[in-house]
């Protein structure tokens, strides 16, 4: 009976929320509920990364890192508090799926300020905006047959066609055999300010030192949940390690559409390493958000012009308030 109310509170949900979302400024918590509904409102776990690992490690710049800026990380080694995690609600989720991205959250953390990033595997986000997020969601919201309506998805995808993208590109290569076995993407552009006042704009990634990729019989052999396992017996030989580049772009590259990856060829700069070095109880991740909007120290900015960064804040603290009740 218990279950029976629960499935039909969340068709309750998703019935409410799929009207078309309107041109103006989405609701946070309208985006949050439909990502807990789709994912099967599973209770005390995040609206995405429901499945990861808490993670612990230092950061150390590069030599001449505070060139670009004068955030207190790029002076001085620093310690990390960071998570891994598969993207979605759905704390079940199988480790081999593959249109899905890998999600990397860390905080490096400073008496003058923490700087935080949440990141993906994957060089572009699925949605240009929030309204788009939305509206994204909600053709996938299921019918009366408790399935999403494919015409609806496809009509979506043919007038938004750039919402493909992540997906296309995901699809396009191995799943990783590890969560420390491939790159993530801070894909908003932020801009890095050093002590001269001396502004440059750039697109983070975080590289892998040690990139690793499962054929698809390797994929088969492998259970639903072997990325825990995987990286404690990594880290037991070493830390993990990943070089923070900075790509610079030129003029007229897509710095505010989060669904466009910059052209190849671009300039970079290696900031520093981050080396994760073990594994954290899962309590010390989750006594609060990772907040990439709020925790950035003087030298490093995020974007004004991009509303996919901005709804950032309001909506992890809607998922954090469903998280803790």
């Amino acid at each position: 009976m218990i279950r029976s109310l629960s499935v039909l509170a969340s068709a309750a949900v998703l019935a409410s929320l799929a009207a078309p979302a309107p041109a103006e400024e989405v609701d946070p918590g309208a985006i949050v509920a439909l990502q807990f509904a789709l994912s099967g409102d599973h209770k005390g776990v995040r609206a995405s990364g429901a499945k990861g690992v808490c993670l612990k490690g230092t950061f150390t710049p590069a030599a001449d890192a505070a060139s670009l800026s004068k955030a207190p990380q790029f002076a001085k080694a620093v310690p990390v508090t960071a998570r891994f995690s598969m993207g979605g609600g759905n704390p079940k989720i199988s480790d081999k799926t593959k249109p899905t991205t890998r999600g990397f959250a860390m905080r490096m953390q400073d008496p003058a300020g923490d700087l935080t990033f949440v990141i993906i595997s994957a060089p572009v986000f699925s949605t240009r905006t929030p309204a788009q997020l939305l509206e994204f969601l909600q053709v996938r919201a299921p019918g009366p047959d408790g399935k999403p309506d494919p015409e609806k998805i496809k009509a979506f995808a043919a007038k938004n066609p750039e919402t493909g993208r992540q997906a296309a590109w995901l699809n396009a290569r191995p799943v990783p055999a590890s969560f420390a076995g491939t790159d993530y993407w801070a894909v908003h552009t932020y801009t890095l300010t050093n002590a001269k006042g001396e502004a440059t704009k750039a697109r983070l990634t975080f590289v892998a030192a040690d990139k690793a990729t499962l054929s698809d019989d390797e994929l088969k052999a492998k259970p639903d949940s072997f990325y825990a396992d995987e990286l404690k017996e990594r880290l037991a030989r070493g830390p993990a390690k990943f070089d923070l580049v900075a790509i610079l772009p030129e003029p007229g590259d897509p710095t505010t559409d989060v669904t466009a990856d910059l052209p190849e060829g671009r300039k970079t700069r290696t900031l520093g390493t981050l080396a994760i070095a073990g594994i954290e109880p899962d309590a010390t991740c989750d006594a609060a958000t990772f907040e990439p909007v709020v925790d950035l120290p003087e030298g490093i900015a995020g974007p004004a012009d991009d509303p996919m960064f901005a709804i950032r804040s309001p909506a992890y603290a809607v998922s954090l308030s469903r998280r803790s009740n």
